[in-house]
């Protein structure tokens, strides 16, 4: 089953395409939990619970109220006629979770082909870790992919988080891809930049950028003077978190 947890009109706020209008698809579902970045989400039955900065997307034991079920693709297209978009076709990015664990969903493949016929731009944001039949479902080749590999401060296996076949093959065969890390103050002297490397060996060409950790504008403004000064000294690009830098934990943004 597909599930949808929200869908949002906004700008993007991370990676290469900062500033860029976007409509946000967040789908429900992820194979990790990355307890490592500590942020906690409070569920309706009064739980806290441990994970990323979008833990209601992955946890469904706690959040499944606020999971739809998708039935068919029409159900997914029908988001965009309710918002008011601009002619010029707006950006689909596709998140979570991880959205790629319905890589070979057929109700997503068919969202994917419908979109890219009305000439829409599709981004996924992923972890980089789930393979995808580029052959069978060719409409991925039309697609960028921000490949935000998990970085052991998520407190996420090594085994389970970096698949160099997996990142070579989505460099290769996308239309575009980038790396994207989230980097928290603390991590950048733990020989951050060995593991960023033994990451992106997989694609040497592929850009990297890196963004300040935190699920509120309080940690990542603490997080970020620090991230610059790692990014100037190893030559990497700083991403800035725009949405959380603006709108704080707010979600639906």
């Amino acid at each position: 089953m597909l599930y949808l947890v929200e869908h949002f009109y906004s700008i993007q706020g991370e990676g290469r395409y900062t500033g860029t209008p976007s409509l946000f698809f967040r789908f429900g579902g992820c194979n990790m939990k990355c307890e490592g970045f500590g942020c906690e989400e409070l569920a309706p039955d009064g739980t806290k619970v441990l994970g990323c900065d979008t833990v209601y997307a992955v946890n469904k034991e706690h959040f499944s109220h606020s999971w739809i079920p998708i039935k068919n693709s029409d159900e997914l297209l029908a988001v965009l006629d309710q918002y008011e978009l601009p002619q010029n076709k707006v950006d689909i990015v596709l998140t979570g979770g991880e959205p790629l664990i319905y890589a070979s969903d057929e109700i997503f493949i068919e969202f994917l082909e419908s979109l890219h016929k009305m000439g829409h731009l599709i981004t996924f944001e992923t972890n980089g870790s789930l393979s995808i039949n580029f052959e069978k479902y060719p409409i991925y080749k039309e697609c960028i992919f921000a490949l935000s590999v998990k970085l052991s401060n998520s407190n996420e296996p090594l085994k389970k988080r970096v698949n160099g076949d997996v990142i070579y093959s989505i460099a290769k065969n996308s239309k575009e891809a980038f790396f994207k890390f989230s980097i928290d103050a603390d991590s950048i002297n733990l020989g951050l930049e060995d593991e960023i490397d033994s990451i992106t060996m997989h694609s040497p060409k592929t850009k990297v950028y890196c963004m300040p950790l935190g699920g509120d504008k309080q940690e990542v403004e603490a997080n970020t003077e620090p991230l610059i000064e790692f990014c100037k000294a190893k030559g990497y690009n700083f991403s800035d978190r725009l949405h959380i830098r603006i709108w704080d934990k707010n979600k639906g943004v």
